[in-house]
């Protein structure tokens, strides 16, 4: 999601159900060492906003044709399949063409059906199909009975066509020590950053300058065109938020309702949304080692202070970081803290981190490297798919906000004082300053005209902490929040108090009371 680009974790969603039906979120992000800050170029569609910062929509285009084939993406349900040329520049459509692949799951009861519903797991980089095709771990039963659900991939991301395609190699990227110890190791950062940067820009060429989140919503309103419909549903997941907040803005009247899970403010500043994702990230760390001192059975209990062991092991692996096999990167500072920001995304991952600190302590990496992976999205043949560089290009775009190197290290202070023992780490990452490409100006989000759109916050998320979440409710015009009390990001799922109230609303178009507590 475009939360904290200035951060060395700056997150991705992939959402995952168990088979109980509680959603597991896990969340992978962009190197600490390649954090997104933004830099010179622009992007080459046009301003999107007017002076009071009322939002204004390209020239429309005749709709697109899907040509939907039958397909078995899924386990259960009936699937279509097909692909949506639309332009890379909206105002010059000659310029080039994205090829959008989609995955339609037709409603189940044909009778009763209401429409189309699009649906999104954040990122950026994501592509949505799998929600489609396994929509099951998304979505409730009735909403699947009532909705054909409708994913995409974004431009840039998964089957679409052309699509980010920058390394193969991430862990010489990813797993650099950080933050480095001198002006040399700093330097070395630098270096391999700008080669991230030059691979990127040298396979992908000028495709880059047109992946907006603004572009994206543009082409939301060419799916709905395309599908045939005067209205549209949505439900978006983390970045899915800022993305459907964007379309909500720039299209009010096509929207029939929309439901965004794991909200940040999109109309923060860089700085601000980096700040409040370090201090949620560090409020889940300081949350998990509270715990574990509560517990002998802890596997670093260390007689009630944990904390202790945690500090100490940081400070063993920067003087030595832990050897690993089978020709993988040793558990750098850089691994140990992918590892522990992706447990923090779910308190269901806090016993896995707590045994992988364990090993460590006792000299076996395994453990925190296994979690470094599953933040990158590392797949059992050693190989990667494109999303963290589809994240990583489209978060960078979406940056008006100029930023040096020189900047950039002048704000890690700020960050280390914000949270003691994530802040200097989240500091670093110099991909974005280095980035040749980035948007002249954001939309600003306000849902005017859109409805009553429902937002869905939870009380322990250190992606989008609440605080946030409350801003982006009330950026819009008719926002209601839901709260949910839960230790993860996004809440949708983990309680019947959530699922019938965004279901109602889905349904029949009854919005909940605006601050609904969810326990």
């Amino acid at each position: 999601m475009r939360f904290a680009r200035r951060f060395a974790f700056v997150s991705a969603a992939v959402l995952v159900l168990t088979a109980c039906g509680e959603r597991l979120i896990f969340e992978a992000s962009t190197d600490p060492t390649i954090a997104p800050t933004a830099v010179n170029g622009t992007d080459q569609s046009s301003d999107s906003s007017t002076e009071d910062g009322t939002a204004t929509q390209a020239p429309a285009t005749e709709p697109g044709v899907i040509s939907w084939e039958t397909c078995t993406p899924g386990t259960t349900g009936t699937f279509e399949c097909g692909y949506l040329d639309v332009p890379f520049d909206y105002d010059n459509p000659s310029v080039g063409t994205f090829s959008l692949y989609l995955v339609r799951r037709l409603a189940d009861t044909s009778s009763s059906r209401i429409g189309s519903m699009l649906v999104n797991p954040g990122g950026p980089g994501f592509g949505g199909t799998d929600v489609a095709a396994y929509a099951e771990w998304y979505v409730s039963d009735t909403l699947m009975e009532r909705f054909d659900i409708v994913g995409w991939d974004p431009r840039g991301t998964g089957k679409s066509t052309p699509a980010v395609d920058c390394i193969d190699d991430y862990d010489r990227y990813f797993a650099i020590d950080s933050p480095p110890n001198d002006a040399a190791a700093k330097q070395e950062m630098v270096d391999l950053t700008q080669e991230f940067v030059d691979q990127c820009t040298e396979r992908n060429g000028e495709m880059l300058k047109y992946i907006s989140t603004e572009n994206s919503a543009r082409d939301m309103d060419s799916i709905r065109r395309a599908l045939g419909e005067e209205q549209i549903t949505y439900f978006g997941f983390s970045y899915g938020s800022e993305l459907g907040a964007t379309w909500v803005t720039l299209f009010p009247e096509t929207v029939r309702a929309a439901v965004f899970d794991g909200a940040s403010d999109p109309n923060a500043s860089s700085f601000d949304q980096a700040v409040s994702q370090l201090k949620g990230f560090e409020q889940q760390l300081d949350a998990f080692l509270a715990d574990c001192a509560k517990r002998p059975t802890c596997a670093i209990y260390n007689s009630g202070k944990p904390a202790v062991l945690f500090d100490k092991l940081v400070n063993d692996i920067n003087v030595k970081p832990i050897p690993s096999t089978g020709g993988r990167t040793s558990v750098t500072q850089g691994v140990f803290y992918t590892a522990v920001v992706q447990a923090m995304y779910s308190n269901t991952l806090w016993p896995q981190l707590e045994t992988a600190l364990a090993q460590a302590i006792s000299g076996n990496g395994a453990g925190l490297l296994k979690l470094y992976d599953d933040y990158y999205q590392r797949k059992p043949d050693g190989t990667y798919g494109n999303e963290l560089e589809a994240f990583l290009a489209i978060s960078c775009l979406d940056d008006p906000e100029g930023s040096t190197i020189a900047e950039v290290d002048a704000d890690i202070p700020k960050f280390a004082a914000a949270a003691k023992r994530l802040g200097e780490n989240f500091g670093y990452g110099y991909a974005c300053a280095l980035w040749p490409y980035r948007v002249e100006s954001r939309v600003k989000v306000t849902g005017k005209g859109a409805g009553p759109i429902v937002v869905i916050g939870t009380t322990g998320d250190a992606a989008t902490p609440l605080a946030s979440t409350r801003k982006a409710a009330s950026n819009l015009e008719e926002g209601i929040l839901i709260v949910v009390e839960a230790d993860r990001h996004t809440g949708y799922g983990l309680n019947a108090c959530v699922v019938n109230r965004v279901d109602t609303y889905l349904l029949e178009l009854k919005t909940p009371d605006n601050e609904t507590y969810c326990r």
